[in-house]
């Protein structure tokens, strides 16, 4: 493997984001179903410059812990890093983190996720 690539990308927490909102929970933070959306979205923008025509990325395992929470319109800095690639399988080292005025950076989260390469068309016919 090459050496690995990493993508970063910034959000800001809104009500819609929140534990209350998504149904995780009753608190007015980041609820953890947004914050492994936030993270599965860059590792797809991360797999999609090697993508073959026709072709995109699924899920197929997420190890992550939610280790600190995040206030609504907290900006929140999401990492991805690849870890390793055997053919159509991706893995990468995920990570996020408080970032902005509010004072130093905290680790909000870490862990792997791991993403398979398929044929978008074929994909979908398995499932009729």
């Amino acid at each position: 493997m090459d050496a690995p690539t990493t993508h970063t990308r910034r959000f800001t927490v809104a009500e819609e984001d929140t534990a209350v909102a998504v149904g995780s929970g009753t608190l007015r933070v980041l609820g953890s179903p947004t914050l492994i959306a936030w993270l599965e979205m860059v590792t797809c923008e991360a797999v999609a410059p090697s993508l073959p025509e026709g072709g995109t990325s699924v899920g197929t395992r997420i190890d992550v812990q939610h280790l600190a929470p995040s206030a609504v319109g907290q900006v929140v800095e999401v990492q991805v890093s690849t870890a390793y690639v055997d053919g159509r399988l991706h893995r990468f080292a995920v990570g996020a983190r408080n970032v902005g005025p509010q004072g130093p950076a905290k680790v909000v989260a870490s862990g792997e996720i791991t993403r398979v390469v398929v044929d978008a068309e074929r994909f979908m016919a398995r499932l009729g």
